[in-house]
């Protein structure tokens, strides 16, 4: 009698299905521990109950839709915090992302977090409204490059996504001081903000994106040429401890006072680009190495025609966590410059060094760098008289292998200081 029971209990177990035998939550907490997405994806394939329960799960999607297939996919991913919607300039699609795209995503995808809608030309700030009316627990919007967008949409977006942490408008052209001053009010916990290419953007817009936002860490202004160092200045002392990466490419009317007021109050600085910041001086540049030397990583100073030996010479002694340096068109700039890193015992983390346009560097000064950078990986000597590949071999440097020398422009740039 035994002996039947335990088969008969073999043959039930053997007929059990999982689905019968395990709850959803219980499922969920399987779907869980697997790390690779493409198994999560197998997952869901096993039968419709566990790709329903794979679909509930999915946190993040790039997708390319309409109105119709959106409203299927906010049906089947209800908990979707990460949605990218967003267009390659050279492989665009027909018609692309619309204000009804939009409309369907603000009132089907309530838990959004994050939305990337970067290069998408077709919509405007009735689909920015609709964001704004239905997305209030948004923390992440990327809407560079969407050339329609005025005040009044991105203004809606300041005023009902009160949670906004990264705003990206680069390419808004249509933006003004007025985005600024409701970010300011509604969206104190913003800590990104990249306004590339707003050029109505002014030193008023700033201060008072200062007075009501310090928390922020990066602000791109590259491009901005109507604002000066008054309104960044405010900017510094308003986000003086969380203020990382500062981007001020071709901002024509920033000098020595910006430059020292990052000195004097952001030693947290990481990155700063000042390309065709040409009324920055030398004595600046040195304040600034000094009261940052511990955390300055990448310093793009490019067309900074006062930079000299003396600064660069600092630069390179102080900022020893130093990974990427861009001072192409700086004229005065010697081999004496890097001397000062034969003087030094331990090496530079420098991995990215561009030189173009500098006449005065030659064969002897690129040998200092490379004896002291074991970790240089692209370095930049186009249009250097003294510099060339024959030049190089000759002299018998030994670059790290992974290390690319453009001599021509025939290697693309990294975009580390772009």
């Amino acid at each position: 009698m035994a002996s039947n029971s335990i088969v008969d209990d073999a043959v039930l177990v053997s007929k059990l299905c999982i689905n019968d035998a395990l709850t959803d939550d219980e499922l969920r907490s399987i779907l869980g521990r697997v790390e690779s997405e493409k198994d999560k994806e197998t997952f869901g394939l096993v039968c419709k109950r566990w790709l329903r329960l794979q679909s509930s799960e999915r946190k993040k999607l790039a997708a390319r839709a309409g109105p119709l297939m959106l409203r299927r996919m906010a049906d089947r991913f209800t908990r979707l915090v990460e949605l990218d919607l967003a267009q390659s300039v050279s492989r665009s699609f027909y018609p692309g992302v619309t204000d009804s795209d939009l409309t369907v995503i603000a009132n089907g995808f309530r838990c959004l977090r994050v939305l990337n809608l970067h290069n998408c030309k077709g919509i405007t700030d009735v689909g920015m409204k609709a964001i704004g009316d239905g997305l209030s627990f948004l923390q992440s919007l990327d809407v560079s490059y969407c050339r329609k967008l005025t005040n009044k949409g991105l203004s809606a977006v300041a005023e009902g996504c009160c949670d906004l942490r990264m705003l990206h408008l680069a390419g808004c052209r249509f933006v003004t001081d007025a985005v600024l001053e409701d970010l300011s009010k509604n969206c104190h916990n913003l800590e990104e903000l990249g306004l590339q290419g707003c050029t109505s953007i002014t030193d008023d817009g700033l201060m008072k994106l200062s007075s009501g936002c310090r928390h922020i860490r990066f602000l791109d202004i590259n491009k901005c040429s109507n604002v000066s160092d008054v309104g960044v200045s405010s900017v510094s002392r308003a986000c003086s401890s969380s203020l990382k990466t500062l981007k001020l490419l071709d901002c024509y009317r920033i000098g020595d006072e910006t430059i020292l007021s990052l000195a004097q109050f952001c030693d947290n600085l990481e990155t700063l680009i000042i390309g065709g910041c040409r009324d920055v001086s030398d004595d600046a540049i040195k304040s600034l190495a000094i009261a940052c030397g511990s955390t300055l990583k990448n310093l793009r100073m490019d067309w900074c025609l006062n930079v000299s030996d003396s600064s660069l010479s600092c630069v390179l002694s102080v900022c020893r966590r130093l990974e990427a340096l861009d001072i192409a068109c700086c004229e005065e700039v010697s081999d004496a410059a890097f001397q000062v890193l034969s003087d030094e015992e331990a090496g530079l983390s420098l991995k990215i060094l561009k030189v173009s346009n500098c006449p005065k560097i030659t064969v002897a000064g690129i040998g200092i760098v490379v004896g002291k950078c074991e970790y240089l990986q692209y370095l930049d000597v186009r249009s250097c008289p003294h510099i060339t590949k024959a030049g190089l071999d000759e002299a018998g440097f030994h670059f790290p292998e992974c290390c690319k020398i453009n001599f021509n422009g025939s290697i693309n740039e990294p975009v580390v200081l772009l």
